[in-house]
């Protein structure tokens, strides 16, 4: 019998992340440990930027109004679901990097970007410096709790790792690290996860497709 796959992702990902699990024949686990919310944000002059660094589908969910004024703007996205999500906002989406928010910095970099504006959440692992001028929280991703059954239920399971905050709130919850194999989307979310766990994996690219993929495989 295979390990079923927990999806810790806050909604609305994690009901698709899940339904996307379940038709392909696999048990889910539903277990959103966040849950993201808005945040008040002040509109920058884009003229002071070359580049819109995008590293979660979340900022475009939830910039609101504001995304609108930023749309001159030339995006580096991290992955394609946050490609896809802006390009649906009527983003000009110019590259999609597929190893995570720190190499996506640097092929910007290499591509003659100086000055980037970064629209992320409140929690993150990219901050100001180098080509990233200025760094906007537009989201935030507050802690949901868990109840000791739904602890129990992760023994045995794949957990699909999505960011080093999931890994990490992950290894506050779960008590038998050794019951648990982490599918995680990048290097910095299963470093968030700390070690001692029956087996940790890394997606080949920072895609859900990709990690998905992964997950099945670990699950067998």
């Amino acid at each position: 019998m295979s390990r079923p796959i927990a999806v810790l992702r806050p909604e609305p990902g994690n009901r698709i992340t899940a339904a996307a699990i379940e038709g392909r024949g696999r048990t889910a686990i539903r277990l959103p440990l966040f849950e993201t919310r808005p945040l008040a944000w002040d509109v920058p002059d884009p003229a002071a930027y070359d580049a819109l660094i995008l590293t979660s589908a979340n900022a475009v969910r939830w910039a609101g109004e504001g995304l609108g004024s930023l749309r001159g703007l030339p995006v580096w996205a991290v992955g394609e679901a946050t490609a896809s999500a802006a390009r649906r906002a009527h983003l000009d989406v110019v590259a999609v990097g597929d190893a995570g928010a720190a190499a996506l910095v640097m092929q910007a970099e290499a591509a003659g970007v100086r000055h980037a504006l970064h629209l992320a959440g409140r929690e993150r692992t990219l901050e100001a410096g180098g080509i990233v001028a200025a760094v906007l929280p537009v989201y935030a991703s507050e802690v949901l709790p868990v109840a000791v059954e739904q602890v129990a239920a992760l023994d045995g399971c794949v957990a699909l790792i999505q960011s080093a905050r999931a890994g990490a709130r992950l290894a506050e919850i779960v008590s038998d690290r050794g019951a648990v194999v982490l599918a995680a989307i990048s290097e910095a979310a299963a470093a968030g996860a700390g070690r001692g766990w029956r087996a940790t994996a890394i997606a080949p690219r920072p895609e859900t497709e990709a990690l998905i993929d992964l997950a099945i495989a670990l699950a067998d």
